[in-house]
C-alpha cells in the first residue's frame, strides 16, 4: 500500500474537487436556466399590451404598471438573447451562466464590509 496507496489517493482528491466544480457549474447554469423560463414566461401579455395603444385604445394606470413590469423583465432576458446570436455562443453558456450568477454578489467596499446600501 506504500507509495501506489497515496498516488492513487492524491489522484482521487483532484478527481474529487474537479467534480465539485463541474457540480457547481452546472448548478449554476440549470439555475439561470430556470430564471429565463421563468421571466419569459412572466413576459407572456406583452405584445398585446403592446399593440392596445397603437390600435387605438388606452392604457389605463394599471396597464401602465403592467407594461413597465414587462420591460424590465425584456430588459433582464435580452442579454441572453443577444448573447445566443454571436457565433460560437452555445459553448459559452457555461461561462456566461456564472458571470451572470457573480454579478448578482454584492461587492465588498475596501474594508471588507458591505456597503452602507447592502446591508440587511
Amino acid at each position: 500500500m506504500g507509495v501506489v496507496g497515496k498516488a492513487s489517493r492524491k489522484g482521487v482528491g483532484a478527481v474529487r474537487s474537479g467534480s465539485r466544480v463541474l457540480t457547481r457549474l452546472v448548478d449554476s447554469q440549470k439555475r439561470q436556466a430556470r430564471e429565463f423560463v421563468a421571466d419569459v414566461v412572466r413576459m407572456r401579455g406583452l405584445m398585446p399590451l403592446l399593440m392596445k395603444n397603437r390600435n387605438g385604445g388606452a392604457w389605463t394606470a394599471a396597464e401602465k404598471a403592467e407594461l413597465l413590469s414587462q420591460l424590465r423583465i425584456l430588459s433582464r432576458v435580452s442579454p441572453y438573447l443577444l448573447f445566443l446570436l454571436l457565433p460560437g455562443s452555445a459553448l459559452l453558456l457555461p461561462a456566461y451562466a456564472w458571470w451572470l450568477d457573480h454579478r448578482r454578489k454584492p461587492r465588498l467596499s475596501a474594508s471588507g464590509t458591505l456597503p452602507a446600501d447592502r446591508r440587511i
